[in-house]
Formats: C-alpha cells, sequence, structure tokens
C-alpha cells in the first residue's frame, strides 16, 4: 500500500515520493517504519536558523532531486581492493545501499559472532535487533535519523555473544557508483557483557558525480565489553553525507571511535554517546582533512548520566582552500554522575586565508564533584617550526606539507587497524601537498 505523503516540506516530500512500507513484514519493525515515516513528514529541513546547524547551510542538497538506486552495477572484488583492509577477513559490502553478498566474507566466524546482513538476522536474532534497532538513534527530532528509518530495508548486523572475542576486525564497506541517487546505510553492533570487536565502517564512492547517503549507526556496549569504532568518510567530492552515530554504554564498558572525514562536498558527521551504566571509559578523536570548497561539520554529544565516567576527546580539522570546516563538541554530566573525568580538545589548522573554522566546545555539569576541562585552538603553522625545517635543508614547501602531515597523524596512528593506519597517513600525506591551494 502507497504511504500518503503530507510531508512539511518539498524536499522532503521528494525523497519520500512513492515510499511503500513492506507487505508481510515483521509487526514491530513495521511499527517503527511507520512512526519514522510519521515524523519524517511531520519534520522541516534544517537552516542556518536553527542553533544546530547555524554553521552548516544544506540549501545546495536540498535543490537537487535525489532517487533510489534502480539497479546496481555489477562490480568485481578487484573494484574495492583499495578499500578493503587485509586485517579484516571478515566485511560485508553494499552497492549504492542494497547489499552485496558476491562481495562479502562473512564465513569461519567462531561461536558466538555474528556479522550478516539484517534480512538474514531476523530469522535468527530477531529478538536482539527488536531490543535495539532505532531505539538509540532517535528519530523524533531528527529528520535524517527518521528518513533513514523509514526507508530501511537492509543493513549490517554485527553480534558478540557475552565474554566473546571477534577474532578479526569487521569492515562494513558502502559504496556509491550511481550519479543522483539516494541510499540509507545502516548498521547496528551489538557487544553483549564482556565482549569484544573491532568495527571499520566505510562509506566510498567509484566516481566523482553527486549522491546522497544517509547513514545511521548504533552500537549498544554491555556490562564491561569492549568496541573500537573506525569509521572513514571518503565520499566523491561531488557527494553529500550526513550520519548518526549513537552509542548506548553500560556498567564498565569501553568504546573508541577513531572517525576520519576526507570527501563529500557538504557532510554531517553527529556522535551521541550516552552513559547508560558506571565506570565507562570513552575515547573519540576525530580528523577532517578538506579543501576547495567543502563543507564539514562534527557534533558529538558526550551524556555522562551515571557515575565514575571517564572521557577522553581529540579533534583536529586541516582545513585549505576556501573549505569550511564546523566542530561542535558538547559534555553533559548529569545529576549524579559524581566522579566524572572528562576533557575535551579540538585543535584546527587554517592552510590559506579563505579556509574557514568554526570550532565550539561546550560544558554542561550538574553535578559538583567532577573534573572536566576543554579547549579550542585555530591557527595557522608555526613559522619558527617551518623556519627550523628549513634550516634542516628542507624546502619551504616540503617544511609545510611535513608539519601538516604530522598535525594529522596524530589522530591517524592511534587508529587500531595498522593497514589503515598506513592507508590513510599516506592519503593524508597527498592531500596535504595540494590541499593549501585547493
Amino acid at each position: 500500500m502507497m504511504s500518503a505523503v503530507v510531508a512539511t516540506h518539498p524536499y522532503i516530500e521528494a525523497l519520500l515520493k512513492g515510499h511503500e512500507m513492506p507487505r508481510g513484514g515483521i509487526s514491530w519493525l513495521d511499527e517503527r517504519r511507520a512512526q519514522a515515516l510519521e515524523r519524517a513528514n511531520a519534520l522541516t529541513v534544517p537552516t542556518t536558523r536553527d542553533e544546530e546547524w547555524r554553521f552548516t547551510d544544506i540549501t545546495p542538497l536540498t535543490k537537487l532531486r535525489f532517487r533510489p538506486a534502480r539497479a546496481t552495477p555489477q562490480l568485481a572484488i578487484s573494484d574495492l581492493s583499495r578499500f578493503l583492509a587485509p586485517e579484516a577477513t571478515v566485511h560485508l559490502t553494499f552497492v549504492d545501499g542494497v547489499f552485496a553478498p558476491e562481495l562479502s566474507a562473512n564465513a569461519g566466524l567462531p561461536y558466538g559472532t555474528v556479522v550478516t546482513s539484517f534480512a538474514a538476522a531476523l530469522h535468527t536474532h530477531g529478538a536482539v535487533i527488536e531490543q535495539h534497532l532505532a531505539r538509540h538513534a532517535g528519530f523524533e527530532k531528527e529528520l535524517f535519523a527518521a528518513l533513514n528509518t523509514c526507508h530501511l530495508r537492509d543493513g549490517a548486523f554485527v553480534w558478540v555473544a557475552r565474554n566473546r572475542k571477534c577474532p578479526t576486525p569487521v569492515q562494513i564497506l558502502f559504496v556509491s557508483t550511481q550519479q543522483e541517487t539516494v541510499a540509507y546505510p545502516r548498521i547496528l553492533v551489538v557487544a553483549e557483557a564482556g565482549a569484544e570487536c573491532t568495527l571499520i565502517e566505510d562509506h566510498a564512492g567509484l566516481g566523482d558525480e553527486a549522491y546522497f547517503s544517509d547513514a545511521v549507526t548504533e552500537v549498544a556496549v554491555g556490562e564491561g565489553a569492549c568496541v573500537r569504532h573506525v569509521r572513514v568518510q571518503r565520499d566523491a567530492r561531488a557527494a553529500f553525507h550526513i550520519a548518526t552515530c549513537a552509542v548506548a554504554l553500560a556498567k564498565d564498558a569501553r568504546y573508541a571511535s577513531h572517525a576520519v572525514t576526507l570527501g563529500a562536498r557538504i557532510s554531517r558527521h553527529n556522535l551521541n554517546v550516552t552513559q547508560q551504566g558506571e565506570g565507562s571509559e570513552v575515547r573519540m578523536d576525530g580528523l577532517a582533512l578538506i579543501s576547495g570548497r567543502q563543507l564539514a561539520d562534527t557534533h558529538t554529544l558526550m551524556d555522562h548520566a551515571c557515575p565514575n565516567g571517564r572521557s577522553r576527546q581529540l579533534h583536529k580539522c586541516i582545513v585549505g582552500g576556501a573549505a569550511h570546516a564546523v566542530f561542535n563538541g558538547k559534555i553533559v554530566v548529569r545529576p549524579g554522575a559524581q566522579l566524572t573525568d572528562s576533557a575535551q580538545e579540538s585543535r584546527n589548522l587554517l592552510l590559506s586565508g579563505k579556509a574557514q573554522v568554526d570550532t565550539k566546545p561546550q560544558l554542561e555539569i550538574f553535578a559538583d564533584d567532577v573534573k572536566c576541562s576543554h579547549g579550542a585552538t585555530v591557527g595557522q603553522l608555526d613559522q619558527e617550526q617551518v623556519f627550523y625545517l628549513r634550516s634542516r635543508g628542507l624546502s619551504p614547501n616540503r617544511a609545510r606539507n611535513l608539519l601538516t602531515y604530522a598535525f594529522g597523524a596524530e589522530v591517524i596512528d592511534r587508529i587500531p587497524v595498522p593497514s589503515l593506519i598506513e592507508q590513510l597517513g599516506e592519503m593524508v600525506l597527498a592531500r596535504t601537498q595540494v590541499v593549501g591551494d585547493a
């Protein structure tokens, strides 16, 4: 049955045009899709008049009309080899939002570890999915999370049982190939109590065309469990990418995020981490390397809702050309969350006179026995350091490139996947050769 579309904005109406609910589906899933569709119809497209979007104008996105991919191209694994991490012997590939089993490898995992598509997992782990899917990434007030949820057909499901360890990093690769299409990547990761896993979430484009990726990732980390999450966004330079990642932490849970933003004309990454149990530990690292007329916006929320939580965050931006980077990092310490220890640092490097950074670290503290700090710096390369390297025989350009690379390498070197450190390091080094003038 075709859903009635009474959207509040022509752009939303265009995205929902022809939207059809699945027939004979699972009742709870159909209900969540329907709720998300209702919210998508009711919400408006964010503008710079909205406080959370005041530095990010997505008008260029709303001027384009994207369509769902009708048919996916036939790709070979060799077409994707440059994206795949050798350590990740288990990987799932989605092409233009559609699961591609022939380009995936998820066999040979030990008992207690499942990496598969939603379509397969709903038959074997339906109760786990029902408990977590669309429960952490709220869509009541977030338009793009609502659009993703109402269009939800398939996605990636990673489940690690109690006290089990996934023996290999798991890579989820979302590849876009078609011009003027929209895809809705979705990931659900559930690490039960005492479990451990490393996730690589990778968004890439095979061409230079404009397309739209609206992604949602949910991560539930059980008591004493550990999840390491590497996120790489290397979409086409003409693409648009808006993503939400919501993380829920139980008692003594550990979560580490390593996010690298390289692509897209306009990108937005919302990372919301909620401490739901006492004693959790969080590490959030981010790097945005942009040039030309790119706009990269990162919004993070560290919500300390229980005592004895610890978090550390470092976000860096390297901005060249006429590009614009935005960082808004909020730390909330709720009443009763005593002995919280939280620190945040935003460091930004401008490589040209037209480059721009807006950074806004925030602290909201409602408990009295805490240790919290934040800081932000925006500047250009240290000329004394440039002079020192030149005195050691380096050319001016070589000295500037080396210092720029070192600035970004601090974040990349913490990624827990050696091949990605090498690959991203080479990409940053190559980009720093031209990023200042691009």
